[in-house]
């Protein structure tokens, strides 16, 4: 099972983007699993970025996106979002979503994401 990020692009400093994350394959429920969003810029470490405990509804931000960025899912649809507001060309990266199951940590193939200044 890998988690599919999609939703990236190329938008304005200001603007903002809604990320998406899917799984592959049946199997990992991201209402019953912690998930998270990553980022890595060039040249850079992966850095977390935000996160969402399983069932319930706790959520935590990184400090360089709290207040700007909303993680959240869609049961139904089994699928994790990033919301991103306010984005500033440092957002800059590709994005990565996270599962953790147990003892077996799920990523996928990330998405880009370009603020231009």
């Amino acid at each position: 099972v890998q988690l599919q990020a999609s939703g990236g692009g190329l938008v304005q400093t200001g603007g903002s983007l809604r990320l998406s994350c899917t799984p592959s394959a049946s199997g990992f429920r991201v209402i019953a699993n912690y998930v998270a969003w990553y980022r890595q810029a060039p040249g850079k470490q992966r850095e977390w970025v935000a996160g969402m405990s399983p069932g319930g509804s706790g959520t935590n931000y990184s400090d360089s996106v709290k207040g700007r960025f909303t993680i959240s899912r869609n049961n139904a649809a089994n699928t994790l979002y990033l919301q991103m507001n306010s984005l500033q060309p440092e957002d800059t990266a590709v994005y990565y979503c996270r599962g953790i199951r147990g003892a077996v940590v799920y990523w996928g193939q990330g998405t880009q994401v370009t603020v231009s200044s």
